[in-house]
């Protein structure tokens, strides 16, 4: 496993949301490097497959195309290797099944992507600096 203290793992398929996440990151001075799957079938190989990455927070959609993002979840957690790893639901949907579910399945966190943009850059802000700066994570 490929590990990396400083690296996002972006599990998003809409390309606008990729560029939006990026661009707030950046402009909250988040000078990580971010890995982005667009796809649960993507996520789940860099996280599982031989040359795996181990990331410092994983900020996953649930609308995804091929595996969805509970279903990641519930993959990333069956690993030993990937059962701790930080992993933030960041999502547009509204569902309360899809609280609860994410939950049942180990999520970290669960945050509704705000819809306009600069409580967007700020939820993004906020976030970057608990998960990447005063969060610690558990040892390798």
């Amino acid at each position: 496993m490929i590990e990396s203290k400083k690296l996002i793992l972006l599990v998003e398929d809409d390309p606008d949301h990729e560029a939006l996440t990026i661009r707030a990151l950046k402009k909250s001075n988040m000078a990580n490097e971010v890995r982005v799957a667009r796809d649960g079938e993507e996520a789940v190989s860099l996280l599982c497959g031989p040359d795996s990455i181990k990331p410092q927070v994983i900020l996953l959609d649930l609308k995804l195309p091929k595996l969805d993002g509970l279903e990641v979840l519930k993959r990333i957690r069956e690993y030993d290797d990937t059962r701790t790893l930080p992993v933030v639901v960041l999502t547009s949907s509204d569902e309360e099944r899809d609280v609860v579910r994410s939950y049942q399945l180990g999520v970290n966190s669960y945050i509704r992507k705000p819809v306009n943009f600069n409580d967007f850059a700020e939820a993004t802000r906020q976030l970057g600096m608990y998960w990447l700066v005063l969060n610690e994570c558990p040892p390798s």
